[in-house]
């Protein structure tokens, strides 16, 4: 079973440089801190990350490998990476879109959608893997807002 977990914010930043933000992987630690989920990305095969780019994210329950699936500058990137479990217990499939909508006065409307697949016999695992999975979601788009609409203005840096 498939779990959508939707976030969305409003920031008030041109999609552009939104969009370069969450392209720019490399550069994520300016703007979002590490966590007990989320420890950075390495291995990029280029950056910015463009159609086809892969990279891998290290966690405590395992490494997402990951893939840009679709690339639509400014409004759209998809990143496949599934998450390839500690002692062999599987691999829980996700899947994560940003769409950008700007709108008027230098708004941008942000949509993360993290699409979350839990392997069935590892149901019971699944809560508290989705219960990380929307908090990680809801502090990447606060991180994100808040660099954007501090630094945002004048260009990514």
């Amino acid at each position: 079973m498939v779990v959508e977990l939707p976030a969305e914010a409003d920031i008030g930043c041109p999609a552009e440089v939104i969009f370069d933000l969450i392209v720019d992987l490399d550069g994520q630690g300016r703007w979002l801190g590490k966590s007990s989920a989320f420890r950075g990305t390495v291995g990029l095969s280029e950056n910015p990350a463009m159609l086809g780019t892969t990279y891998r994210e290290p966690g405590p329950l395992g490494v997402r490998n990951g893939t840009v699936t679709e690339y639509d500058r400014p409004t759209k990137v998809t990143f496949h990476q599934p998450m390839t479990l500690k002692m062999g217990l599987g691999v829980v499939d996700i899947t994560m879109r940003y769409t950008l909508d700007p709108a008027a006065g230098g708004v941008t409307h942000v949509r993360r959608s993290v699409a979350v697949a839990v392997p069935s016999r590892l149901r019971l695992l699944q809560p508290m893997v989705v219960k990380a999975t929307r908090h990680e979601s809801g502090r990447t788009l606060a991180a994100l807002k808040t660099y954007a609409e501090t630094f945002g203005g004048g260009g990514v840096g």
